[in-house]
């Protein structure tokens, strides 16, 4: 485990990689962004490192010499719930959905451009300081209060049903991102106990479109990507 880039910047990120032409690539660039980069190479390094520190975001390989990415991830989300990135050369479903199940924020499979992982790093943070910070959202004529759990259109309550409410919430925390249907369904399926699958969801985004929208047949809030999923902006 090495330090490097001992700035000024208040971001410090946890980089756990083994390859050391990667690690060291990736640490100019985001040194170049400001941040501070921590540089680990094992998970035993890396459970040492977050034991003494603290970070604003992790960014964590998968396959890693004695262990794998997803230990470190389940021991961040013990200790205060730091904001995890996937790196992966692995493109599967499984080990995708693995990740996401345990609490990753996002993921990004290699190779990647390194301003795609910059933008990820700018969203991942910025959905994290909206969930700590309780901020009031605003999109457009729609508040979302979600410290008290309250959305309103115009100043006046939208009442909206426990999986209304779930959906909503899963886009806000995935702000930006492209959500995909298989997404949505694993955020929302257990909301008391209702059985939601891929029709079932279409109706309630209309649903939840009826009520936020001023137009829900030209959606400006929640828009549909085409062939990928939805998202909000």
């Amino acid at each position: 485990m090495y330090e490097l880039g001992k700035n000024k910047n208040n971001r410090k990120l946890l980089l756990v990689e083994d390859d050391l032409a990667i690690a060291m690539g990736l640490e100019y660039s985001l040194q170049q962004e400001n941040y501070q980069v921590t540089i680990c190479n094992s998970v035993a390094s890396a459970m040492a490192s977050i034991a003494s520190e603290t970070y604003d975001l992790a960014l964590l390989d998968i396959s890693l010499p004695d262990g794998n990415g997803f230990d470190i991830c389940k021991k961040l989300k013990e200790l205060g719930d730091t904001p995890v990135i996937f790196l992966t050369a692995r493109d599967d479903e499984g080990s995708v959905v693995m990740g996401l199940d345990i609490g990753a924020d996002d993921y990004i499979t290699k190779p990647f451009r390194i301003r795609e992982l910059q933008s990820r790093i700018r969203s991942v943070l910025r959905r994290s300081a909206k969930q700590v910070s309780g901020d009031i959202i605003q999109y457009g004529n729609v508040t979302v209060n979600i410290t008290d759990g309250k959305v309103m259109k115009n100043g006046q309550d939208i009442f909206l049903t426990a999986l209304e409410y779930r959906l909503l919430l899963t886009l806000i925390n995935n702000e930006g991102r492209v959500v995909s249907r298989n997404q949505l369904l694993e955020g929302i399926w257990d909301v008391d106990g209702d059985f939601v699958n891929d029709n079932t969801l279409t109706v309630y985004i209309k649903r939840l479109r009826e009520k936020i929208e001023d137009d829900p047949q030209k959606p400006v809030i929640i828009k549909t990507i085409r062939g990928f999923g939805y998202q909000i902006n």
